[in-house]
């Protein structure tokens, strides 16, 4: 189907995994969770770390902290949903970057699931509710592991 990503197989066993989730919107981000979750423990690993943060901005420094403590992957979890005014925008583009650079700086990925939308609809359709077209949470967990497995290949 188009627009809906591979389903990876993965191998998560015995990699340290941090996922870090936002407050805000918590009917969505605990969905995406439980996908992450689920995706995890599907790949084998069952001793993850869960942090919350405030929001969506907090996301980057969270990140540094869990790639200092030398993990072997990030998940990034949250939603932002596009208000009446350009704080949406900054807050969008200070997360990715931010996430970005964690990435780029320190060679861990970042498996990026923060949903960007223009409403709640948009968030519930891709939080991996049952009611969901798509399970983000799941997806940026696959997408970190891959990455991880790809890190370690001499």
């Amino acid at each position: 189907m188009a627009g809906v990503a591979p389903k990876l197989q993965i191998d998560a066993s015995g990699l340290a995994v941090t996922i870090l989730v936002t407050s805000w919107h918590s009917e969505v981000t605990d969905a995406l969770l439980a996908g992450a979750e689920r995706a995890l423990q599907k790949a084998g690993n069952d001793l993850y770390t869960i942090v919350r943060v405030p929001g969506a901005f907090e996301l980057p420094l969270a990140a540094k902290w869990a790639a200092e403590d030398d993990v072997d992957a990030i998940i990034a979890l949250g939603v932002v949903i596009q208000g009446e005014t350009p704080h949406f925008e900054y807050v969008c583009d200070a997360a990715t970057q931010g996430l970005n650079r964690v990435q780029l700086d320190y060679g861990i990925p970042v498996g990026f699931g923060l949903l960007t939308v223009d409403n709640l609809q948009q968030a519930i359709d891709r939080a991996g509710l049952p009611e969901s077209k798509e399970d983000k949470g799941a997806e940026a967990v696959e997408a970190a592991i891959h990455m991880s497995r790809l890190r370690s290949i001499d």
